[in-house]
């Protein structure tokens, strides 16, 4: 199969699951408030119960540290143990109220009542006939982001602007929780309809201008472009956009 089949293939499917989820984790709050430290999450990328944690943390526009449990793996397992008693995912560890819960319900919860102020959606509510689009969502893309890959460890968290229902971003994801690659997940989802569209066709007229003082606004300062997925790799020193490119870069680089 040619490069340009596989990634139409790859890319297809991942439209595919955003779509069988109702593309939640695409639009993101435009007044919450980030914590004053950064929520850590234990995740598995193709979990179906982990996927409503990252939809609810996009669409409270709260970043994570991602540390990656993927199944067969060992690199975080033992952490994991140790302060949660399994390992089960999803786990998530909040440094600024002391607070550990397991769970995707409970931690959905816990996200919107802390920091979103308002009820939880009804579509990141883990019932029966959510849970199974959510699980046909890792059907489709052939359960990849679930097990493990042989990979060298890394001496520094990477840096992955995405949000949960970006089909190109998901793809890089995946493979960086196959890798074991812990990372800071700046999430940037749609707050505007100038936002909606890719970086290079947006549904406004004239300059895309995103609203002030955000993190779009940030990274459009800080790169000149607001695309997703975007990576910072400091044990390299490299900054990547395209997910395509992005991949070759981790296989090459940390894939054994």
């Amino acid at each position: 199969m040619s490069f340009d089949l596989q990634r139409a293939r790859a890319v297809g499917s991942s439209v595919l699951a955003s779509t069988l989820r109702g593309w939640r984790g695409s639009s993101a709050s435009r007044s919450v408030q980030p914590p004053a430290q950064l929520l850590e999450l234990f995740d598995r990328e193709g979990c179906a119960h982990c996927r409503f944690v990252r939809e609810a943390l996009t669409e409270l526009n709260l970043d994570v540290r991602i540390v990656p449990i993927p199944l067969g793996g060992t690199r975080f397992r033992t952490r994991l143990m140790e302060i949660s008693g399994s390992d089960q995912v999803p786990y998530l560890v909040d440094p600024n109220t002391g607070t550990q819960i397991k769970g995707s319900d409970a931690i959905v919860q816990y996200l919107f009542e802390q920091y979103g102020n308002r009820p939880v959606p009804a579509q990141l509510k883990a019932t029966g006939a959510n849970v199974v689009k959510s699980k046909l969502a890792t059907v489709v893309r052939g359960s990849l982001g679930l097990e493990v890959r042989p990979s060298k460890a890394v001496d520094q968290d990477m840096t992955l602007y995405s949000f949960e229902s970006s089909p190109y971003s998901r793809l890089v994801r995946e493979r960086l929780c196959e890798l074991e690659i812990p990372y800071t997940l700046v999430n940037i989802g749609k707050q505007q309809r100038a936002d909606v569209g890719p970086a290079t066709f947006r549904l406004h007229l004239g300059e895309y201008k995103p609203l002030p003082n955000t993190k779009r606004s940030s990274m459009l300062a800080e790169v000149g472009n607001v695309q997703v997925p975007y990576l910072i790799d400091p044990n390299r020193d490299t900054r990547m956009f395209e997910s395509a490119d992005i991949l070759q870069y981790l296989n090459q680089n940390y894939a054994l």
